[in-house]
């Protein structure tokens, strides 16, 4: 399990340097059902692997031009002070409670990622995506939802970019410089967050390492990606994936006689048949009325 653990780091990397938003989401997943870490160690361990694994993944960008330096700081001015905040408080909630709100949160994050659309090429003769710039940032605006974000990311250890890249776009940056404007936030706040944890966790150097060198590997690999590979469909399917994870941790955070009564029920096809009526009632109507958008 220690040989696919680290093998599935590389993955978390690759989609973190190639979606921005949204990569990381799995790496508490990784580190308590695939790694055994305890939940409240594996919550800090992520802050650190997703915050440095980030920041590799923006040097990348960086160098493209699709950072934008001031709006990255200003998010992340509210950002670091929230998920400090959230670092705090996660000591004082059980384990079984921050897994479930981890799973609610990966729940959002795989909707949030079905629903993203994907911004249309520029036009010939239009600004490059390095040059276009908005002239006239929210401040207030931006830093009061760096800071709601931040509680979240300190809280249940995750990036957060899937509601960072939504927020940026908001204020005017085109969805690729959003997308790698997101990783610089996101590395603030992560860093800010472990703070917030190391007063309460020690965390296994040696694992965290290995974990923090293969995702950075696939960082620079998904970074080098990004121009090349077209986000759309990968995310659509990155999304559902998560969706399945958070659904796996959701059934594990039930009680254990809910858990008794309800395995012999999924050994029939009855409720997998209901699963897939009740998908196709929802996918069915969907597809057809936004298949145009």
């Amino acid at each position: 399990m220690m040989v696919l653990g680290i093998a599935a780091s590389l993955l978390i990397g690759v989609s973190l340097g190639l979606l921005g938003g949204g990569g990381s989401i799995l790496t508490v997943p990784l580190l308590v059902y695939v790694l055994g870490v305890e939940p409240k160690l594996a919550i800090a361990m992520s802050l650190l692997v997703v915050g440095v694994t980030s920041a590799s993944a923006a040097v990348v960008h960086a160098r493209a031009g699709r950072v934008r330096w001031r709006t990255a700081f200003i998010f992340g001015a509210g950002g670091m002070s929230g998920a400090f905040l959230g670092g705090r408080v996660a000591r004082l909630l059980p384990s079984g409670v921050l897994l479930l709100l981890f799973s609610l949160v990966m729940v959002a994050a795989a909707v949030a990622m079905l629903r993203r659309k994907e911004a249309l090429a520029a036009p010939e003769g239009t600004k490059t995506v390095g040059e276009q710039t908005p002239t006239n940032i929210p401040v207030p605006r931006v830093l009061a939802q760096g800071l709601a974000v931040g509680v979240l990311s300190g809280l249940v250890g995750a990036g957060g970019g899937f509601l960072i890249v939504p927020a940026l776009v908001l204020v005017g940056l085109p969805t690729q410089v959003a997308m790698a404007t997101s990783l610089v936030v996101i590395s603030l706040q992560c860093f800010a967050g472990l703070l917030g944890h190391l007063g309460h966790v020690h965390l296994p150097w040696g694992l965290t390492a290995a974990v923090i060198g293969t995702a950075v590997t696939g960082s620079f690999l998904g970074g080098r990606l990004a121009e090349r590979v077209s986000p759309a469909m990968l995310r659509k399917g990155f999304g559902v994936f998560v969706l399945g994870v958070a659904c796996f941790m959701l059934v594990a955070q039930l009680p254990p006689e809910v858990k008794a009564s309800v395995t012999p029920l999924l050994a029939t096809p009855w409720p997998w048949l209901g699963l897939l009526g009740i998908v196709g009632a929802v996918a069915v109507p969907y597809t057809l009325l936004f298949r145009g958008n």
